[in-house]
């Protein structure tokens, strides 16, 4: 490794950066952070003082705050080394001591869209999918596997279980506890996690009409509609011509490999506010 860039007065003379690292000119490198093997840092790209990233792929515009660690190795027993990396989109903000894992020789790789915010101590393990405009609070913690669609709301210190999926579009509250996968646009909190209705106020500020919305409360009374099997009322379903959104709600529900949260029954199933 080298220290600091003699010619680059962006990057802060104590860094330390690999050789095999590519740096873009426009990138800014704050103190005593470390650049390591098999790293890619896009135009505008800054990282702050004491962070490490390693084996990771940086998205432009993307800002690392203090002591973060991006790419770094899985905290999987299985993990002997193999090479792997963490893709991380465009315009995603890491705070302060955010641990984002790269793969397992399972996947290979752990993915992130673009414009996500990982607040204070998040964490995502190894061989998850993060979707884009995603939103994790602080002290969040996604085991490993973990797929989480994009325009997500996952409160602070939730913990998702290992091969947990999160549909597009869905808000879990602080201190969730969640083992099984929660649906597109609902709601969800508690210990063990249930649904609490619809993510109305994301569907509104993301321009949905009302019949869209409608259609959507619609469908989410009839998937869980206690007097029939779910399996029978997601099939019926599928077979109705209805919007894109209910659509996705009911073949998420159908894939779910773990099984899904329920609605809680003291809570209004339709997800009027």
């Amino acid at each position: 490794m080298t220290v600091g860039t003699s010619n680059n007065p962006l990057v802060h003379p104590t860094a330390v950066i690999h050789p095999t690292a590519r740096i873009d000119a426009t990138v800014e490198i704050g103190p005593y952070a470390i650049i390591g093997e098999d790293t890619v840092l896009k135009p505008r790209v800054s990282v702050g003082p004491h962070a490490i990233v390693e084996f990771a792929e940086v998205g432009e515009a993307c800002r690392i705050h203090a002591a973060a660690y991006v790419g770094t190795a899985p905290q999987d027993l299985k993990y002997r080394g193999e090479r792997t990396k963490l893709i991380l989109g465009d315009g995603c903000v890491v705070r302060e001591s955010v641990t984002l894992n790269r793969g397992t020789a399972a996947t290979g790789v752990t993915r992130i869209g673009a414009r996500c915010l990982f607040m204070a101590y998040a964490h995502v393990a190894h061989d998850c999918i993060i979707g884009s405009e995603v939103i994790m609070a602080n002290s969040v913690a996604v085991a490993g596997h973990c797929e989480v669609g994009d325009g997500c709301v996952i409160g602070g210190m939730v913990g998702l279980h290992q091969f947990v999926r999160v549909g597009k579009m869905a808000m879990v509250g602080a201190g969730a506890m969640v083992p099984l996968d929660i649906p597109p646009y609902s709601l969800a909190w508690g210990d063990r996690a249930r649904l609490s209705g619809l993510n109305l106020i994301g569907m509104r500020r993301r321009g949905w009409t009302p019949d869209m919305i409608k259609d959507m409360k619609k469908a989410y009374l009839e998937v869980f509609d206690s007097s029939k099997p779910i399996k029978e009322n997601l099939a019926r379903l599928a077979q109705e011509e209805r919007s894109a959104p209910v659509k996705e709600f009911v073949s998420f529900i159908q894939a779910s490999p773990r099984g899904i949260c329920r609605p809680s029954k003291k809570e209004d199933p339709s997800g009027d506010e």
